[in-house]
């Protein structure tokens, strides 16, 4: 599958889940329906690996850095996200958590010896000045007083969370582990890690069966994250983690625009400059004459 393809896919994927997350919210508490998604995607790839004979034996050590990954990309990085929407705006979390678009780039100069790429990180740059724009009505007048300064601290380090789990998923892929099966691993102690938080923070283990909740919960397994992260960790070892993480950048635009199909959301002058920011962005890091270099040797 091209990499133009994949890239695609990811991002309306992972673009139309913020509409499907708000079926999820209510009477499940955040941290169980993560448990919900996760453990239904791995089982899926479970059943497709076994369905198509894929291996599925690992050494200690594999097994310690998929699950390595798994706690950073499905079980910490999420259960952030949801903390620091609680006590500031789903904007605010959306531009900081782009930020993970600059650590990536720096932590993969750092820990897989890749070359520090002026483009990319210019066009991260423009991109997350894109989104604050687009978010500016959410910004303003933002402050670190009381509560807030714990929600933006989550943000931020839920994409520092980001950053390292797609610096790992590198490092995965270029020490030969198979996407599909690590991702099913992955998910699979994301979802442990997670559930073992939730018991022992006293977190009520309820399931709602309402129509709304299944079914967003199944879009969210399927779509959301065995066909959304399957696609970008293909992508990621192809193009390399840098410039894969702006995909953090175009989502919140992709989930925007979806808002103003099915929420009739209004876009001012300001936020079409920003959208168009976010857009001159994306071209400058992905653009084809980049070139993704992971050095095999980074293990």
């Amino acid at each position: 599958m091209p990499s133009s393809l994949l890239y695609l896919i990811a991002t309306l994927i992972w673009g139309s889940t913020w509409l499907a997350i708000t079926f999820q919210l209510g009477v499940v508490p955040p941290e169980m329906s993560v448990v919900y998604r996760f453990g239904l995607a791995s089982a899926m790839l479970f059943g497709f690996a076994k369905l198509r004979g894929l291996p599925l034996r690992f050494s200690p050590r594999q097994h310690a850095f998929i699950a390595l990954e798994g706690f950073l990309l499905f079980s910490l990085n999420y259960v952030l996200v949801y903390f620091a929407e609680v006590h500031v705006t789903s904007g605010l979390v959306a531009v900081v958590f782009s930020t993970a678009t600059l650590f990536t780039v720096f932590f993969s100069a750092i820990f897989l010896r890749t070359k520090l790429n002026g483009a990319v990180l210019f066009g991260s740059l423009v991109g997350i000045f894109g989104l604050g724009i687009i978010f500016l009505p959410e910004l303003t007048g933002f402050s670190l007083e009381g509560s807030r300064t714990l929600g933006f601290g989550f943000a931020v380090l839920s994409a520092l969370s980001a950053a390292l789990g797609n610096i790992v998923a590198a490092r995965n892929q270029r020490n030969e582990l198979p996407v599909v099966q690590t991702v099913a691993f992955g998910m699979l102690y994301g979802t442990l890690l997670t559930l073992a938080y939730a018991l022992l923070s006293g977190t009520t283990i309820v399931f709602e069966p309402s129509v709304s909740y299944i079914a967003s919960l199944v879009y969210l397994a399927v779509f959301g994250s065995v066909i959304s992260f399957v696609s970008y960790l293909t992508l990621l070892g192809r193009i390399g983690p840098d410039r894969s993480a702006y995909i953090a950048v175009i989502i919140p635009v992709i989930a925007l625009v979806l808002s103003a199909f099915f929420e009739e959301l209004r876009f001012s002058s300001l936020q079409f400059f920003g959208v168009a920011l976010v857009i001159v962005g994306n071209v400058l890091v992905v653009s084809r004459r980049q070139k993704a270099a992971i050095p095999a040797a980074a293990k």
